[in-house]
């Protein structure tokens, strides 16, 4: 992939529903990018409503959460929609599916985070399911913003891409989620 030092990559996180992990990551891309990356998010089928956890953990980190909402990834398939140039499903589900054809043959790759708002149990619980969520999305997003897209082939990023989404779903310590 050839780039200019000016380029703004746009970037789409896919889950089933996009109420919880694909908005944190568009948040945080949004956010870690500096304005070299576009985030969207979107769902195969989206809820329709934001877990209010994951509206927490992106308000937590100081984050925009007014236009944040649910949505389908029909949108991206349109014809005025951004033309994409990375795809990256977070869940399973979205990953095993029949994805739309994309304009413009984005680079795509499987970052697996389980699903926090699955959790069961206390509340505590829960919620610490949200924070290691975030926490391993935020990883991976730092890890794929360091790399020299710009400098790398197109077999060269895609293994770089699919080694970020092999990292361990678990996530230890007590990580700031602060940037």
């Amino acid at each position: 992939m050839t780039a200019t030092p000016d380029i703004c990559y746009a970037v789409l996180f896919l889950c089933t529903a996009n109420s919880s992990r694909s908005l944190i990551a568009e948040a945080l891309l949004a956010h870690l990018g500096g304005g070299r990356f576009r985030a969207y998010s979107a769902g195969s089928h989206p809820s329709g409503f934001v877990h209010p956890l994951a509206r927490a953990m992106i308000e937590e980190m100081h984050l925009p959460t007014e236009n944040m909402r649910s949505k389908s990834w029909d949108e991206f398939t349109r014809p005025a929609a951004p033309r994409l140039d990375f795809i990256f499903t977070l869940c399973d589900a979205a990953a095993g599916e029949t994805c739309p054809q994309w304009p413009g043959q984005p680079v795509t790759a499987h970052w697996g985070i389980d699903d926090p708002g699955l959790r069961g149990g206390s509340p505590e619980s829960r919620r610490r399911a949200f924070e290691q969520a975030t926490l391993q999305i935020k990883r991976r997003i730092e890890l794929f913003l360091s790399l020299p897209l710009a400098a790398l082939d197109s077999l060269t990023l895609q293994r770089k891409l699919d080694d970020i989404g092999r990292l361990p779903r678990a996530v230890d310590g007590d990580d700031e989620l602060t940037s």
